[in-house]
């Protein structure tokens, strides 16, 4: 080895223990998690206070739905879908998570473990101050891979979860290449920011709903390559779970230029081999990655609505899948 080449790998090894991926701080408190639904927050047993949007039935609820929100999305998202749902007497509360929409410290990735924490401890409030209703988990993309993680973490489940796109696109399903470009950013310039402008993907036909998303300041147009990273280990934890002893709907656009179709089929395909787990597939045609908010939404919502209603009755889409291969029929595999 020359003494150039030896100075060099030297370099990058000191460029790799100066940067690594960051975490956001944690709060400094340890207290008993609380509620404001009226105020529109609530806080975390580490003192954070977290924006909490809410859509509630004029009635007493049916049904309880805490959504949670996909990659640089926030708890708005749910606005037309909540609404809808409030019409057919289930409540929706959707979080801004930790590092989007309002919270602190937006941009920074909050880690996968105070994420799942978050759902836990937000059930938890929502149950106490609504007892004996169903309680149900919804995740849009990111926030299913939440959900997932959040199962593996505590005894406390829901009545059911509905994943929306989830992703569950792990580094076992990623090209090699993608990994490695990953890993060097990552522990090389995870400071740096990055778009999505050149990569010619669309993530819904409801092109008004997308311009209008361009222009909202909450949501994040420039993300830091630390947080693609920690997105990455939640989708490699969320590829892995299994949600034992729960019903699961699991919904999908056959459009979607999101989360590819391959991760997706191979995770439906290790929840129907698992025993103990009442898994429903639909497959929407005409669905792109932004089901909740496509031009085709309230077909979803009503899916939604009758599964909550009664998770073994025929949904009214007719778009479910028995049987895998689950896009043969969409001649894209």
């Amino acid at each position: 080895m020359t003494i150039r080449r030896f100075f060099q790998i030297g370099l990058l090894l000191l460029l790799m223990g100066a940067c690594a991926p960051r975490l956001q701080p944690l709060g400094q408190d340890d207290i008993s998690p609380a509620l404001d639904v009226a105020a529109g927050k609530w806080q975390a047993s580490d003192g954070r206070v977290l924006p909490l949007r809410h859509w509630l039935p004029k009635e007493p609820a049916k049904a309880i739905l805490l959504s949670l929100h996909g990659f640089n999305d926030y708890g708005n998202s749910f606005a037309s879908a909540g609404k809808w749902l409030a019409g057919r007497g289930i409540a929706t509360y959707a979080p801004d998570q930790r590092g989007f929409g309002a919270s602190p410290y937006r941009g920074l990735w909050p880690g996968e473990n105070r994420l799942a924490l978050d759902v836990l401890e937000l059930t938890q409030l929502l149950r106490r101050h609504n007892p004996q209703i169903p309680f149900y988990w919804l995740g849009d993309s990111m926030g299913g891979a939440v959900v997932l993680a959040a199962l593996q973490r505590s005894e406390t489940k829901p009545d059911g979860i509905i994943l929306v796109a989830p992703a569950v696109w792990g580094r076992g399903s990623m090209p090699v290449h993608y990994r490695i470009a990953l890993w060097l950013a990552s522990y090389t310039v995870p400071w740096m920011t990055v778009t999505g402008r050149g990569l010619n993907i669309q993530a819904s036909d409801n092109i008004e709903m997308l311009r209008q998303l361009s222009r909202d300041p909450l949501v994040i147009k420039e993300t830091r390559i630390d947080a693609i990273h920690g997105l990455v280990n939640l989708m490699d934890t969320a590829a892995e779970t299994r949600p034992s002893g729960l019903p699961v709907l699991l919904l999908y656009g056959a459009k979607d230029e999101v989360i590819p179709k391959a991760p997706v089929e191979t995770f439906a395909a290790s929840l129907k081999a698992s025993s103990g787990i009442n898994l429903r597939v639909v497959v929407y045609r005409n669905g792109w990655h932004m089901l909740l908010r496509d031009l085709q939404a309230e077909t979803v919502w009503r899916d939604i609505a009758a599964w909550i209603q009664d998770s073994r009755a025929e949904l009214p889409s007719g778009a479910e899948r028995q049987t895998l291969p689950l896009f043969a029929q969409d001649g894209a595999r």
